[in-house]
């Protein structure tokens, strides 16, 4: 048995979930419709730099789920599953999940999205387990803050070491597929990288090192 790790966003799914859940916010009026929408775009601009301030990105992203009972957050993750997540859904990637299920191999998912947004997504696809970032929670509320280390370029290896110690197996043979220059730090230290529909900062480093790059997007 391998650990077969997936990125997300833009990798199992056609699309980021993070700015998506932003967009569905602004689309509903839940936040300010010009200003959110506009802070939203940025940081997903820099993220795809490779240069987003995770700790600011969190401050911002995090916030509007204060203003919500536990029981509105769910209703509001249904609906956001059906109109954003769904149409994103990818055949060829959940045939790669397939197939490394079949071979036996451990699927993990490891996202710098926050867990609120990534755990229903993650069930949905059937994979073993989930490292996201994770938000803190106090007597059923959001508060807004970050809970612990951000799962974000070298975070990922952080939380991903961390997680290992739990895990009934270890990193030979592992895998890791992703799209984006920021997973660079993990995807140098599995013994499988793969590229998937990848950045051109990515492809370039995929080229350089005789990484497969392979597309889910069909």
């Amino acid at each position: 048995m391998s650990l077969a790790i997936f990125d997300l966003d833009n990798t199992l799914i056609a699309g980021d979930s993070d700015h998506g859940w932003g967009e569905f916010l602004v689309e509903k009026e839940l936040v300010d419709p010009v200003q959110y929408k506009q802070q939203n775009d940025r940081f997903y601009a820099d993220y795809e730099r490779g240069q987003m301030d995770i700790n600011a990105y969190l401050r911002f992203s995090l916030e509007p789920l204060t203003h919500f009972e536990p029981r509105e957050l769910v209703k509001l993750h249904r609906e956001f599953m059906a109109i954003k997540i769904a149409p994103l859904r990818l055949p060829q990637a959940e045939d790669l999940l397939a197939r490394h299920r079949a071979q036996g191999d451990y699927l993990l998912i490891i996202t710098s999205t926050n867990r609120f947004i990534t755990e229903p997504i993650a069930r949905e696809l059937g994979v073993d387990d989930i490292l996201a970032t994770d938000a803190e929670i106090v007597n059923g509320r959001y508060t807004g803050e970050l809970l612990g280390t951000p799962c974000y370029q070298e975070g990922k290896i952080t939380r991903l070491n961390t997680w290992l110690k739990t895990y009934d197996g270890d990193m030979n043979g592992s895998y890791f597929y992703s799209d984006s220059i920021n997973d660079a730090p993990l995807l140098q230290v599995v013994d499988n990288p793969v590229a998937v529909d990848p950045d051109d900062q990515l492809r370039a480093l995929a080229e350089s090192n005789n990484w497969p790059i392979i597309s889910l997007r069909g």
